[in-house]
Order: structure tokens, then C-alpha cells, then sequence
């Protein structure tokens, strides 16, 4: 995994498009994690409320909700991490290496884990990024700050990293298929943000829906992941407004995502295996 790691390290550490769009990531990781709180005071400053609730006084950084809070709000960002792996990939089947890298005595499976080391490091370093930045910010801005409450509900983090291995995986497996970068990002964008969700919320509130499809939602990939950080239409700042949240992630949902992420391994591999590297 190391010597794997390596080479891809060898790859990008130059690519000034792989720092930028890593810098974007973790810039608006940051911002959308952490701005919450210049955003009620600007609501306060405006004079608006909820309900006659001043929005300054909302504990959305209290330990342990921030866990859930952050990782809801970052998980909307994570697109950007798939387009690294887009890129990456796609410069390796447009200028060749990956054919020459075979040539040279690096292996299929050395590549395959070459390009999962860097999911996986990825993942971890925003998960990372994300981790300190709720520390500092419930430290700075927490009514509680005992630390069975500061590290409790660290599953949410946890759900975050796979959310983003899995959701780089499927990016993978369309960087593979869809030869043009460009196009794989417009795909990822379009099936994770606009069609899935409308096949989804369909199958899910549909009055014909009941009893059929509402139940096979569960198994598609941009939902199961999601159910790891909350569902766009289940805010967890729902519940500072006494509305009943989701607040756990059961067992079959962590299965699901995981599975998916088997599945797209499989995939990948496969593509590659079907491949003619060495012409």
C-alpha cells in the first residue's frame, strides 16, 4: 500500500489542478462548517427570527449535535473530492501512463491500489480536517464541554470517511466508462444531485409508492451513502426547532454503503481486467 501510495504521490504532488481543486475542497469544508455562526448573527443583525426564536441563540455547535451538524453541512461539498479522482484517473487512460506504467512492470493491482490508497488518504484528510475543525469551533462556541459529551457520536465522522470513499469509488467506476473528464464530472453531478434524488423522493412520497418502491430506496448508492450523514430533507437543525430528527445510523445502512463500495471495487476491476493495457 505504501509503495502504491508512492506512486501516485509521484503523480499529483506537481499537478497544480489536483492542489487547487483539494484547496476548494477544504476551503468550503471549512467555510460550510464553520460559517454557521456569522450566519445567525447576520440573521440577527437583520432582524429576523424563528418563530420569535433569536437565531444567535441556536446551539447548532454544542457538543455532541456539532458532529452531526458539520458532517450534514460537509457532506454537501463532497462532490469536489470525486472530481479529483475523475481527473486522476482520465489522465491516465488520455496521456497513456497507466498503459506505460504496465508496460514498465507495474501491475494492474498495484494501479487499482495506487488509486484507492489516494481515495483513502483523501478521505481521511478532510475526515481529519473536519474533526479538528468541530473541535475548535464546540470548544469556541459549546455550552458543554465535558469530554463524554465532546466525543461522543463520533459516528457521524465515521460515516463521513466511508460516505467519501464509497462516493469516490462510484467516480472511479465513471472516470473508467466516460473517457472525457469533463463529462464524468457532469454525470457525477447530474446523477448524485438531480437524478437519483427525483427517482428517490418519487419512489419514497409517492401516494402509489406506498407498500411498492418506498422500501427499495434504501439500496440506491447516492441514498444509502447519504443516510450516513442525514438526507438533504432531514436537517438535524430540525431539532432545535422540536421537530423529530434521525439520530443514529443502524447497522443495514452502514452495510448498504458498504456494500456499494464492494460493488464498485468489483466494477473497476473488472473495466480493467477487460482492458487491452499493453497494445
Amino acid at each position: 500500500m505504501i509503495r502504491a501510495f508512492t506512486l501516485e504521490w509521484l503523480k499529483l504532488k506537481h499537478y497544480r489542478v489536483f492542489w487547487i481543486l483539494f484547496g476548494l475542497y477544504l476551503i468550503a469544508q471549512l467555510i460550510i462548517t464553520n460559517g454557521g455562526i456569522f450566519f445567525l448573527e447576520w440573521l440577527k443583525s437583520k432582524e429576523i427570527d424563528f418563530d420569535g426564536i433569536d437565531p444567535s441563540i441556536i446551539p447548532i455547535y454544542d457538543f455532541p449535535d456539532i458532529w452531526q451538524n458539520t458532517v450534514w453541512l460537509a457532506s454537501f461539498v463532497k462532490v469536489l473530492i470525486s472530481f479529483i479522482v475523475i481527473v486522476s484517473v482520465n489522465n491516465e487512460l488520455t496521456y497513456n501512463t497507466l498503459r506505460q506504467n504496465i508496460i514498465d512492470g507495474v501491475s494492474k493491482k498495484e494501479f487499482l491500489m495506487s488509486k484507492f490508497s489516494l481515495i483513502l488518504f483523501l478521505s481521511a484528510i478532510c475526515t481529519l480536517v473536519l474533526f479538528v475543525s468541530g473541535l475548535v469551533a464546540g470548544f469556541s462556541y459549546s455550552h458543554v464541554t465535558d469530554l463524554q459529551y465532546v466525543f461522543s457520536e463520533l459516528e457521524y465522522l465515521l460515516g463521513y470517511f466511508v460516505q467519501l470513499v464509497v462516493f469516490s469509488m462510484f467516480a472511479f467506476c465513471l472516470a473508467l466508462v466516460i473517457k472525457k473528464a469533463g463529462f464524468a464530472i457532469v454525470i457525477t453531478m447530474l446523477y448524485s444531485l438531480v437524478f437519483e434524488p427525483i427517482i428517490t423522493s418519487i419512489a419514497e412520497f409517492a401516494p402509489f409508492a406506498e407498500g411498492y418502491t418506498d422500501h427499495l430506496v434504501k439500496f440506491f448508492p447516492i441514498y444509502s451513502l447519504e443516510k450516513l450523514t442525514g438526507k438533504v430533507y432531514e436537517s438535524p437543525f430540525a431539532r432545535y426547532f422540536f421537530q423529530e430528527i434521525k439520530d443514529d445510523i443502524f447497522w443495514y445502512e452502514w452495510m448498504i454503503a458498504i456494500g456499494w463500495g464492494v460493488v464498485f471495487a468489483l466494477f473497476i476491476n473488472w473495466i480493467l481486467n477487460r482492458k487491452d493495457l499493453k497494445a
